[in-house]
């Protein structure tokens, strides 16, 4: 094995300069992973609180043996029949609204978003799309189109004529917030207006398309009504709505397999596209839509094939992965680990005036740091300095948000209570140390009653002199590459959390 120097110059060397890695000046070379827990060079024990990729947890034996088990009998492509792909499409789609019943594989998020674009165009055989602001939904070009977390990096051509930008549908730092009567209504009448304006311009709505809950945008859960009544002026508009779960399908809310069941029963897309969680590591994706949709794809006359989509070993994977998902009982955890890590955090809240926000459902956590909590200053500084001293403490989280300073927690499944208490506590350490060391305990504290009515965050300088340069080499989280990550000095052991 190379040492970890000759990793870092191989990389630097035959590794294009744009794929980055975590933090940069010192960053950590994983060799094994079990569970929720990741292990370096040196034998070093990482929690890790983010990575939805290794869903039901790093390395789960079942999924490993049915890998390998399907793979010493057969791999190749969909044009040869294969049980395996016909079982796999009829248990996944069992988990959605009946309408959804046809199923695309692919390989990964972006290839099922590029593909779900496709069919919304063919069907509507219209152009434009409609996408909310900070999102992304993938890699290629065709999606960093659509993501203005990408484009928007581009300058003023980053946005092409043919994307439009509805508000991020964020009651925390939107611009409609929790004291709005109905903030739901009132973000889905934005994205009418935003239809009416592109009619006038002689511009037709192909798909509006919509993380089931933001991810890149700052852990942002959508209020209540907003999907069904955007659906309602898409459809009216000729158009269809994509729900993007590619980051938060596959049980991590809990109650529900879907994040856009959050919304309720009433609530169906026309288009669901997945990624990450779907293969626990293993490269497949899919996209569901309905028969209509599939046929009108279909009439076009071109054949969609794809040669690695939905081959016997991606689909034995992708069957494991449901089977544990049951027979674990991970929704039940993602609820119960979920809640009770969502508390501990709000305990933070009423102790750390850093802490603005605590927001999420399941395991999908978003903590809010701010500098300022009547003005809802974003402290980017802070929680980049919070995120460099877990990783010391071999705890591994990153932060993102259209100001980088919201703490995302999306980890393993078979995430724990104890987890749970140890990073908490963690946090709370560092909270302390960081607020006693700037005054801001004594600047920033608000009473519990005391409800900001702003309706835009107002900058302000860094209190943290010094701060932000001491952590500037801290590498950004890119989104889509989510990190898996681990930790030591903790107590819990290696071993697979039956729930």
């Amino acid at each position: 094995m190379y040492s970890k120097a000759e990793t870092v110059e191989l990389r630097r060397k035959h590794i294009g300069p744009s794929c980055k890695v975590f933090f940069a000046k010192d960053p950590i070379k994983i060799v094994r992973a079990c569970g929720q827990y990741m292990f370096d060079e040196n034998g070093e024990k990482y929690v890790d609180c983010i990575n939805n990729v290794a869903h039901v947890g790093h390395s789960h034996p079942q999924v490993t043996k049915a890998a390998v088990k399907q793979m010493e009998l057969l791999n190749t492509n969909s044009r040869f029949l294969h049980d395996n792909l016909v079982e796999y499409a009829k248990r996944l789609t069992a988990t959605l609204p009946e309408e959804l019943s046809v199923c695309y594989f692919v390989n990964s998020g972006s290839e099922a978003n590029d593909l779900a674009l496709r069919l919304a165009r063919q069907y509507s055989g219209h152009q434009d799309v409609i996408t909310l602001d900070h999102a992304y939904h993938g890699h290629v070009t065709s999606l960093i189109d659509i993501s203005p977390y990408k484009f928007n990096q581009l300058g003023k051509e980053g946005k092409k004529e043919f994307v439009h930008v509805a508000p991020s549908p964020d009651i925390y730092r939107g611009k409609y917030r929790e004291d709005h009567q109905d903030p739901g209504s009132a973000y889905a009448d934005d994205v009418k207006k935003i239809i009416e304006e592109a009619q006038k311009n002689g511009r037709k709505i192909a798909a509006f398309i919509a993380e089931s809950m933001q991810s890149c945008g700052g852990q942002v859960i959508p209020p209540a009504g907003y999907f069904q009544k955007v659906a309602e002026t898409i459809h009216k508009a000729g158009g269809v709505f994509i729900a993007d779960e590619v980051q938060v399908g596959f049980g991590r809310v809990g109650k529900h397999f879907w994040g856009f069941q959050l919304q309720g029963e009433d609530f169906v897309p026309d288009i669901v596209t997945m990624g990450k969680p779907i293969g626990n590591g293993h490269p497949m994706s899919c996209v569901v839509t309905t028969r209509q949709i599939a046929e009108a794809f279909g009439a076009s006359g071109l054949e969609y094939f794809n040669t690695f989509g939905g081959n016997p070993v991606s689909c034995a994977i992708g069957l494991a992965v449901l089977d544990v998902i049951e027979k674990e009982d991970l929704r039940r955890n993602a609820t119960e680990v979920g809640n009770y890590l969502t508390g501990l955090l709000k305990e933070q809240k009423e102790k750390h005036p850093l802490v603005g926000d605590v927001r999420g459902v399941g395991l999908f956590v978003g903590v809010d740091l701010v500098k300022d909590r009547q003005k809802r200053t974003p402290a980017t500084a802070e929680a980049q300095h919070i995120i460099y001293k877990l990783k010391e403490r071999k705890i591994l989280l990153s932060a993102d948000g259209p100001y980088r300073n919201v703490l995302k927690f999306k980890p393993p499944m078979c995430f724990s209570k104890e987890d749970a208490k140890f990073v908490a506590d963690q946090i709370d350490e560092l909270l302390t140390d960081l607020e006693e060391a700037t005054g801001i305990t004594t600047r920033n504290r608000l009473p519990k009653t005391t409800q900001c009515k702003r309706k835009v965050p107002t900058e302000g300088s860094s209190q943290l002199d010094g701060l932000s340069e001491s952590i500037s080499h801290i590498s950004g989280s890119a989104c889509r590459q989510e990190n898996g990550f681990c930790a030591e000095s903790h107590t819990v052991p290696c071993k697979r959390i039956r729930t």
